[in-house]
């Protein structure tokens, strides 16, 4: 008989999945930018990361390597931080291409970057 499945205190009603060539590096660059909180990880055949789940502010994005079954699946991200200037720097630094450059906005500050795994974040801070 299965165990009954507990839903984790940070599952939320819609969360990202996103299946990625390389989940290990993915994971270093969110969590250089973003200071994430690993809550999951399983690895599969040949240590591949099969499933992780990682909590950002108050969202969570589950993801898994892509396969011959299951190909790449990018995605596109909105992000509220504290200093969109900051965050756009640690992205580039952590290997992240601009997309769309700092500037203000109507609803803040705001920038665009394409992580190395080929997500596209749109990060956005209030206005000082």
């Amino acid at each position: 008989m299965q165990e009954k499945f507990e839903t984790p205190n940070y599952y939320r009603t819609v969360m990202p999945y996103l299946v990625l060539k390389d989940v290990g590096s993915f994971l270093t660059f969110i969590n250089q930018v973003f200071d994430i909180e690993i809550k999951m990880k399983y690895r599969g055949e040949g240590g591949r990361i099969k499933h992780a789940e990682v909590v950002i502010g108050d969202s969570t994005i589950m993801m898994g390597e892509s396969t011959d079954e299951w190909k790449v699946q990018n995605a596109g991200l909105y992000i509220n931080v504290d200093n969109a200037d900051t965050t756009f720097q640690k992205a580039l630094d952590a290997g992240a291409s601009e997309i769309m450059d700092l500037s203000n906005q109507e609803y803040g500050r705001s920038c665009g970057i394409q992580d190395p795994s080929g997500n596209t974040w749109w990060i956005t801070s209030p206005l000082q």
